[in-house]
């Protein structure tokens, strides 16, 4: 299959789908992490110009789009203008996807974004052997929901909180949300699998 991973600059789902012998691509205007099939460029460009796709996965931005964010983004909030261009822009993303491509999946927290395109299937880490939370929801168009593949939940409750929530707790610096919004190896190697 020819797989892009939209929105994507780490490489980990893209190299999930490499390794099973797909023709898969990271997309993202900023350079791949690890090197590797990389089109840097803006990710309706890589949907539209460097098709046909058999598969696109997106990872748009959620700052403004996730509910953590509703004290600066909510309603009558600073940045409230943000995000109703970031729910446009989603939105839009969503739809030239799935009008390009037989087999889409959105990837973003809870957030504001599923009124908008519609209800996700929600996964968290610890169902893919991560011992943390991380509530994530998956908009799938034409695909089976994902199947957990190594749940851990029992013994992850035995970790002390800030463990099991590092992604919340996690300390402001330069990477912080690059690191935030990363994929876990787990999932992406369930998304190989269960869709390559």
């Amino acid at each position: 299959m020819r797989v892009l991973i939209g929105c994507e600059e780490s490489g980990v789902v893209r190299d999930e789908f490499l390794a099973r012998g797909h023709d898969a691509w990271s997309n993202d205007i900023i350079p791949a992490r690890n090197g590797g099939p990389h089109l840097q460029m803006d990710v309706f460009d890589a949907i539209k110009f460097h098709g046909p796709w058999d598969l696109i996965i997106l990872h748009p931005p959620c700052t403004a789009l996730c509910v953590s964010g509703n004290r600066t983004y909510g309603w009558g909030k600073p940045k409230h203008p943000e995000r109703l261009g970031a729910i446009y822009w989603t939105t839009k993303l969503w739809y030239v996807a799935t009008a390009a491509a037989p087999k889409v999946i959105l990837e973003n927290p809870v957030g504001v974004i599923w009124k908008h395109i519609g209800q996700p299937q929600y996964i968290q880490p610890w169902m893919f052997g991560h011992m943390e939370t991380k509530k994530t929801g998956l908009l799938l168009h034409n695909l089976e929901p994902l199947k957990a593949t190594n749940t851990v939940f029992l013994q992850m409750t035995q970790l002390p909180k800030a463990q099991r929530n590092r992604i919340h707790y996690m300390s402001p610096g330069p990477n912080r949300a690059r690191d935030r919004s990363q994929t876990y190896t787990g999932i992406a190697q369930a998304l190989g699998a269960q869709y390559g």
